[in-house]
């Protein structure tokens, strides 16, 4: 697909994560992170059917914690992640479907607390690939989703 084909997103974008029960989240678009991250809490690892899972549970909007998705996903990785910080962190990865801009595509998630920062999720350059061009001076270009919340 040429770039000038290709979707234009903005450097934050409300986004839709249904395998996991989020109808939809605010996301901060981060060239910079390699990988997608999403805040996490109350996490348990078990196994069924000799699968890895893990359960969760989300606020999935910004300093509000009355709404409460709890999820479960199987569990694909955990991988030493470092933040912006520097540190290291061992950090779940579940595979899950996203939706932005009428498109449709897995990414891999790590599960963090991402409680102190300005976005319950962060969606990295891998998840955004080839997808999307982003304009870093727009914001909630997805007009699918659009609100007056922003």
């Amino acid at each position: 697909m040429k770039h000038q084909e290709l979707p234009v997103i903005g450097w934050r974008e409300w986004i839709v994560l249904p395998e996991i029960g989020i109808t939809r989240i605010k996301a901060k678009i981060d060239t910079g992170a390699r990988s997608s991250a999403l805040h996490a809490f109350d996490l348990k690892i078990f196994q069924r059917d000799g699968k890895p899972m893990v359960e969760f549970k989300v606020y999935p909007q910004q300093k509000d914690t009355n709404l409460i998705v709890i999820a479960v996903a199987e569990l694909i990785d955990e991988r030493k992640v470092r933040s912006s910080s520097g540190k290291a962190e061992l950090r779940p990865v579940i595979l899950t479907e996203v939706n932005l801009m009428n498109k449709k595509w897995y990414i891999e998630l790590t599960l963090t607390n991402r409680e102190l920062m300005g976005f319950r999720m962060l969606l990295g350059r891998q998840a955004v690939g080839k997808n999307f061009l982003i304009n870093p001076s727009k914001s909630y270009l997805n007009k699918n989703l659009k609100t007056n919340q922003e």
